[in-house]
């Protein structure tokens, strides 16, 4: 670190190459993070060799499998986005009022989307035997209310809950950064810590750290953390070559995720480093200000929908496809159509009278009660996945 480098108070975030005023929504990742979503309900629609359990794997869109199998990058780019609105909305709060804001955010619509798809899974289950088609008991509808069934090494109601796991672990993380005060020099020597012991650590399995340092997924959360400093100084030379290197490390991840595809067909990597390469590159624009003025009707409701789609479709998605396809025999591009067209209306009920009521209520129980005289800080209403 030169001497030039500056410390940068925890301050709201002004807007790149716009007028100072208070900062609204940045509507192009609402946008972004739906079309995510429905990349991976691609992927696990399209592409269902885990729900037929035969090899050759049989799949219900055959010809657009081949395509269909990169929507598994919507993980990725649900994680680049956390990195860069987590820290957004973590700047110029106290650890308090990130926590509950945090909390309000995730538990209402998570709740409702756990006893929704144990309804679902009992009412209309998958038989097979396979992990996600087992019914889940009393006991794990308890313990995957508190969204911490897999520390507690209790079966998810849904396997796409495992995300959640990363995402509260890197919530802990911005916290702890919150705690010890936040400006731009500590978080970029925390990132490039942080990125070279995500390089260093796969080298010794096992090792207790990997919990804490996620090297699989870290990339993502230190690059949209960088995005958000460069957001902040774009002419810091140390934020560009630390983006750079987790753009590599990530292309390297991505290469061993599909690797580990097992889909009965050949699957290309290339196409998967061109399309992360695309995803970095359009967060970055987006980052540095270039969709700061974009308002199109729909993207905050696409938004809204975002969270409580991701955590319905996958076990409830696959019940209602193989009950409607053998009660009707429609053709699978139809009856899948319709049912990513019926979890998003389920998403939309819940966000409207699950999440909206309810959000407010838990924020204020659990975050710190503001002075009248002390006007808070403007802040962009920002949302994660």
């Amino acid at each position: 670190m030169t001497s030039t480098t500056r410390e940068r108070p925890a301050t709201p975030v002004p807007r790149i190459g716009a007028p100072a005023r208070r900062a609204s929504r940045l509507s192009a990742l609402d946008g972004l993070r739906l079309l995510c979503a429905l990349a991976v309900a691609g992927y696990h629609f399209g592409c269902s060799w885990r729900l037929d359990g035969i090899h050759p794997p049989a799949h219900h869109l055959p010809d657009a499998a081949p395509v269909l199998i990169y929507g598994f990058l919507g993980v990725e780019t649900f994680f680049l986005i956390s990195g860069f609105v987590i820290l957004m909305s973590g700047w110029g709060r106290t650890v308090r009022g990130f926590a509950a804001s945090r909390a309000a955010r995730l538990y209402p619509a998570f709740w409702a989307c756990v006893l929704v798809t144990s309804v679902v899974a009992t009412l209309l289950p998958i038989d097979g035997g396979l992990p996600f088609a087992r019914l889940p008991g009393p006991d794990d509808v308890l313990i995957n209310l508190t969204m911490l069934a897999e520390p507690l090494n209790t079966p998810l109601v849904d396997t796409v809950y495992w995300t959640l796991w990363y995402e509260l672990r890197f919530y802990l993380i911005v916290a702890c950064l919150i705690g010890g005060g936040l400006t731009d020099r500590r978080v970029k020597l925390f990132a490039t810590g942080w990125l070279l012991t995500a390089v260093v650590l796969p080298a010794f399995p096992g090792a207790a750290l990997a919990q804490v340092v996620m090297p699989d997924f870290a990339p993502y959360f230190i690059a949209g953390m960088t995005m958000f400093l460069l957001r902040r100084d774009r002419r810091d030379p140390w934020l560009w070559g630390l983006l750079l290197a987790c753009w590599l490390l990530g292309l390297h991840r991505v290469h061993g995720r599909v690797l580990d595809l097992d889909p009965g067909f050949a699957v290309p990597a290339w196409p998967a480093y061109a399309t992360l390469t695309a995803v970095f590159l359009l967060l970055l624009a987006v980052a540095l200000g270039a969709t700061d003025r974009l308002r199109l009707p729909g993207l905050a409701t696409a938004g809204a929908l975002t969270y409580p789609f991701y955590l319905l479709h996958q076990r409830a998605g696959y019940s209602l496809i193989r009950t409607v396809s053998e009660a009707t025999g429609w053709g699978a591009g139809t009856v899948i159509a319709g049912v990513v067209l019926a979890l998003l209306g389920i998403a939309w009920a819940v966000h409207r009278f699950i999440e909206r009521p309810l959000a407010p209520v838990l924020n204020g129980f659990l975050g710190e009660r503001r002075r009248p005289h002390v006007a808070a800080p403007a802040r962009p209403d920002m949302r994660e996945v």
